[in-house]
């Protein structure tokens, strides 16, 4: 007989996790299945790259989030759904199984942007729980880490590698570490922290494809130069998982299109997390693959799937730690934009992202406990810059 869920989740991660959660708030008794494709329970990822090398106290018995535990939801690992029947309301997995819904959530996540390479161990494009392990056992002291990639992942594993012992090269495209979204004071006061800790830090160009040899990876870089290594870890961005939703027949335009509910066209059908693309309630039709959007998107769409009506409203902000650097931010960070610098002291700044005269992102740099100002400044902005000083302090 066929297997048959209430709710129906595909994916096992941190959307998952909460989305299992928001049905139980609304109902206590109906049926949850997850099914992953993960070899991990639902764990707190952003850990990966920060916590578990940063903080002595967070240690990896903090890391799963304990989704069977709290909500009595039955995960099933290593399952990947290759297939739903919209009309019956089936998924297929890969071994041929077929399991039934009520309710479907997609919640599939995304993969990492891969480097031209052949698969070496030493070579680890970095998403999971399993790359983190792997990368332990690979870096310590003494050890030539090159990370290939300046956004957040590599800065965060770049930062926390050389805090580790690690000799660390980071590679990556932007004239100044991070210039392709902060005003250029804070890009080189940025990239100066990693130089000052002893990373060697190649800008402007980009890593082509790596080769291993006998005693080391060789990355080869786009202007010819090539950097040898104990270890590469590749943080490039990630690519939405939404093969399923296409076989399925649903509209897909970067992401998988969803309504204020976050339910797609078909009203069995939910998705959350880095795959949905809604029409956030500031920043208007977005995709966006942050833990905050992960954690309140999935818990909406948990809510949504068991009845609730009102819509998914919270606009997510992001965030990220380097030495002792931890800036967050809400809407469009882009520093091809005109921007306001607010300085409130000697290292705490507020930037805004302009669209003429009207602010379409915040960036916060050491200013804490401010992202609802910032949301509100990006919701009903003041009518010219001038009145943007003084709005966040």
């Amino acid at each position: 007989m066929t297997t048959r869920y209430d709710y129906l989740v595909v994916g096992g991660g941190m959307v998952a996790d909460a989305a299992a959660r928001g049905i139980r708030e609304r109902d206590a008794r109906g049926t949850i299945g997850i099914l992953s494709a993960d070899v991990e329970p639902p764990y707190t990822r952003p850990a990966l790259s920060k916590k578990l090398w940063t903080d002595p106290e967070f240690d990896w018995d903090q890391v799963p989030l304990g989704t069977t535990e709290a909500t009595g939801a039955e995960l099933r690992l290593e399952t990947l759904v290759t297939r739903i029947d919209r009309d019956a309301r089936e998924v297929t997995t890969a071994a041929g199984e077929t399991i039934g819904y009520g309710a479907l959530l997609l919640a599939t996540g995304s993969t990492p942007a891969r480097l031209a390479a052949p698969d070496d161990d030493r070579i680890i494009h970095f998403r999971s729980a399993e790359d983190y392990r792997a990368l332990r056992r690979l870096a310590g002291p003494g050890v030539h880490v090159a990370v290939v990639g300046g956004g957040y992942i590599g800065a965060e594993l770049a930062a926390a590698l050389s805090q580790e012992g690690s000799r660390v090269t980071l590679v990556h495209p932007d004239a100044v570490l991070g210039g392709s979204q902060l005003p250029a004071s804070l890009a080189e006061g940025l990239e100066s922290r990693f130089r000052d800790a002893g990373v060697e830090v190649l800008g402007g160009v980009r890593a082509e494809r790596a080769e291993p040899a006998v005693d080391a990876v060789v990355v080869h870089l786009g202007d010819g130069r090539s950097v040898g290594a104990d270890v590469v870890v590749v943080g490039l961005g990630a690519t939405p998982v939404t093969e399923l939703a296409e076989q399925a027949g649903l509209p897909v335009d970067d992401g998988v299109v969803v309504d204020a509910h976050l339910r797609t066209e078909d009203p069995a059908i939910w998705a959350a997390g880095d795959i949905a693309r809604y029409p956030d309630a500031i920043l208007g039709p977005v995709r966006i693959e942050h833990v905050d959007h992960a954690e309140a998107s999935g818990r909406a769409a948990g809510r949504s799937m068991a009845g609730d009506t009102a819509p998914y409203e919270h606009t997510p902000y992001f965030y990220t730690q380097v030495f002792d650097v931890r800036w967050e931010a809400v809407g469009t960070l882009d520093a091809s934009l005109p921007t306001l610098e607010e300085r409130l002291d000697d290292d705490r700044v507020v930037v805004y992202y302009l669209d003429g005269e009207r602010a379409i992102g915040v960036l916060l740099w050491k200013v804490e406990e401010r992202r609802d100002a910032a949301r509100a400044v990006l919701r009903d902005p003041p009518a010219t810059r001038e009145e943007l000083v003084g709005a966040i302090r």
